[in-house]
């Protein structure tokens, strides 16, 4: 039950390595951090997803959110 949220997790950092971290050289270990945040900026809120029919995380969340506001009320 919990093997699809590790999932997740190794698919995050497996892009996040692939896409952005072996591609650089960092001065510090804050120029990192910068950069991983960077990344997780991207990786939620701007690069589309194949396995969410190429929507943006952050979008399908909010999507979800409102839906079940919107179940909740109704309910």
């Amino acid at each position: 039950m919990l093997r699809q949220p590790i999932r997740g997790i190794e698919r995050f950092w497996r892009s996040a390595k692939c896409e952005r971290l072996y591609l650089n050289e960092y001065d510090s270990i804050g120029d990192l951090q910068q950069d991983i945040d960077d990344y997780i900026e991207f990786y939620n809120d701007r690069r589309f997803h194949e396995y969410l029919d190429y929507k943006k995380p952050m979008k399908v969340y909010q999507e979800n959110i409102l839906f079940n506001n919107k179940r909740d009320e109704a309910a």
